[in-house]
């Protein structure tokens, strides 16, 4: 079965029920975490779950880079300028730290990216196993150690019971006051109080979101206001850039079920991913 509404939990189970034959669903993101109930329920020997993760990271890659220079060069303050700043503001992106949270495909491509700045890279993620392109890799548990030296914080891990709020208040108060973050995961990585609380006092130097939580973020909300935040309407990857990329997905999979058995994609039913 090809699912290809972004939601609808309750209509794919009804499916599933009532055809128990089904061996292989092909989700069509790349988290599945709106699914993650019905991922636990229905995890048995014989059927397999697929989804898009890894198939998007380009595009989702190219708008983390694009969030992280427009933070840096305070594009937020000068979009909404209107009048001409003396203030010698802005930073460059050569040289500097970057702390990405997550290891898919996102990431991988983002490093790519980073190369040509000269950029240290930190991954921290599930395991310690290094990632290619990165000059350290840690741990979730060690992502305290590696907040305060960051200048950038790229969120892009998935959405799991146990990464929830994984930046909230004690995360955000161990950033140094120039580092900015960014947040192409899913709303609710980041505790959005928190987030609120740390523009405000200026303890950040700004935050650049893709994804809210709640989403969409509702007419008059603080962050809307807030000059040190940029946002956009989880757009990193629209329908036009990600429907051949999901073609490409379902192609190979299709071949996968025929013959070859080489899925792409595999989602953990448990870990929810």
């Amino acid at each position: 079965m090809i699912w290809l509404s972004y939601g609808r939990a309750d209509e794919l189970r009804a499916a599933l029920d009532d055809n128990p034959g089904i061996g292989w669903v092909q989700l069509p993101w790349a988290g599945v975490d709106a699914f993650s109930d019905l991922l636990a329920e229905q995890d048995r020997p014989g059927l397999l779950w697929t989804s898009a993760k890894g198939a998007y990271a380009q595009p989702v890659a190219e708008h983390a880079f694009t969030l992280t220079l427009a933070l840096l060069r305070v594009l937020p303050k000068r979009a909404r300028a209107l009048s001409w700043s003396t203030l010698p503001e802005g930073r460059s992106l050569y040289g500097r730290h970057v702390v990405i949270i997550g290891a898919g495909g996102i990431a991988l491509e983002l490093i790519r990216l980073l190369e040509p700045f000269g950029t240290t890279v930190t991954v921290v993620r599930r395991s310690a196993q290094p990632v290619a392109g990165a000059a350290r890799t840690v741990q979730t548990s060690a992502l305290h150690e590696v907040l305060p030296d960051a200048d950038v914080v790229v969120v892009a891990a998935a959405l799991t019971k146990d990464t929830r709020h994984l930046i909230g208040a004690p995360e955000l108060a161990l950033m140094n006051r120039n580092a900015n973050l960014v947040n192409v995961g899913r709303g609710p990585l980041i505790d959005t109080d928190a987030l609120v609380a740390a523009l405000a006092a200026g303890s950040i130097a700004g935050a650049a979101l893709d994804v809210t939580e709640p989403e969409p973020l509702p007419d008059g909300h603080p962050l809307w206001t807030e000059p040190r935040c940029l946002i956009t309407p989880h757009s990193a990857d629209t329908p036009e850039m990600t429907a051949p990329l999901l073609a490409e997905r379902i192609r190979l999979n299709v071949l996968a079920f025929l013959g070859d058995g080489r899925f792409v994609g595999v989602v953990d039913p448990q870990r929810g991913y």
